[in-house]
């Protein structure tokens, strides 16, 4: 998909080799642009803060303020920036925790660039990037957490809304639910207006683990 701005990219990790590897690759994607670097969590703060970048690449395991910490503070401040996990763990409690923290994406560190660079264009694009094990996991795992009030909103949607709800539940995106319920994008980004303010869902991830639970419940 064409975009008219590339998409600024910060990158946080404290080993040298991957951080300038990732700067260099990055380089040769026309679409991206690189703010900055940053080896430390507290590098990664001060440079979201001076550049305001649209994603922050991050590593959870880095010296002074790790990667949790991280998102913690961007998420208090309030901060308008994709944040993308890259990682060497293979903790499903680690996975949890960051979605909870609010990351929009998470990509291991074995996976392939291409797969990173795929990673980065969803969350700027404003949908989620997990892999199906991992989101498939962390959504289980959030939904044992969400009150059955919560999920009983969803009574409150038309059946065209419980359709979509449920779709992102599956992790489709927008163009993939209007093609598989035949109407235009922009419906679709109507409907999941109306469903947020319907819900109190604040954002696709929040919504899939209501729908999750309603139908957990109705099982």
């Amino acid at each position: 998909m064409f975009r008219a701005e590339k998409i600024r990219v910060a990158i946080a990790d404290d080993h040298a080799v991957l951080r300038e590897s990732l700067g260099a690759l990055l380089a040769t994607h026309r679409d991206f642009e690189l703010v900055g670097m940053a080896s430390t969590g507290a590098e990664a703060l001060a440079l979201v803060e001076k550049t305001h970048p649209d994603v922050l690449v991050l590593d959870l395991f880095m010296p002074d303020t790790d990667g949790f910490e991280v998102l913690r503070q961007l998420d208090r401040a309030s901060v308008r920036v994709a944040s993308l996990v890259l990682t060497g763990s293979e903790s499903q409690p680690d996975y949890v925790h960051v979605v909870r923290l609010g990351a929009r994406g998470l990509v291991l560190k074995g996976e392939s660039p291409e797969k990173l660079f795929a990673a980065i264009r969803t969350v700027a694009d404003g949908e989620l990037a997990f892999s199906d094990d991992v989101a498939q996991g962390v959504m289980m795992a959030m939904t044992v957490d969400t009150h059955h009030e919560r999920a009983t909103n969803l009574l409150r949607l038309s059946e065209r809304e419980k359709q979509i709800a449920y779709l992102v539940a599956r992790g489709m995106k927008n163009k993939d639910i209007a093609m598989q319920l035949t109407i235009s994008e922009n419906t679709v980004k109507r409907h999941l207006q109306s469903i947020f303010n319907k819900t109190g869902a604040k954002d696709r991830l929040e919504l899939a683990v209501i729908a999750l639970t309603e139908s957990a419940n109705a099982a």
